[in-house]
């Protein structure tokens, strides 16, 4: 039986690559040579109910510091999504929510998952702030670079 070389520089290339693209991840194969590289789940914590029934986000005329929303993907707080999949709001059916309009939210807390080739990957909050508006619905496709949310 042949030796399996590994070439720890490719897996590095790939590792880095699942985190800048924030996937789950990656399995290649050439031949009957196959590599998977995979970041741990991670498990959302579990999230206390609501006491306060949460109210639904308000449509009103854009102000100076609300751009229109032709332009909300230039918006500094945008959340964009790094991928092509389904996003869902709380971390399974019958569950409260991530995040409401009004949370405040620190940087690196789930905001929501998107689920893309079976995998769910969470998408955190880039800066800490307050969820200002929830742009998507849930079990809604997304597509790469669309707004999902935005933090203020």
């Amino acid at each position: 039986m042949a030796k399996f070389e590994m070439d720890t520089e490719f897996i590095r290339k790939l590792a880095k690559l699942l985190e800048e693209t924030n996937l789950g991840e990656i399995e290649m194969a050439e031949g009957d040579r196959r590599i998977r590289v995979a970041r741990p789940a991670v498990v959302a914590p579990a999230v206390a109910p609501m006491t306060v029934a949460p109210q639904p986000a308000t449509v009103g005329v854009p102000s100076a510091a609300t751009p229109a929303s032709n332009d909300i993907s230039k918006h500094p707080g945008a959340v964009k999504s790094p991928m092509v999949g389904t996003v869902y709001l709380a971390p399974e059916p019958g569950k409260p929510v991530f995040v409401s309009v009004g949370d405040k939210v620190t940087a690196g807390q789930t905001l929501l998952i998107i689920e893309a080739m079976k995998t769910f990957n969470p998408i955190m909050a880039p800066k800490t702030g307050t969820v200002a508006q929830v742009l998507i619905d849930n079990a809604q496709p997304v597509e790469f670079g669309q707004p999902l949310m935005i933090v203020e």
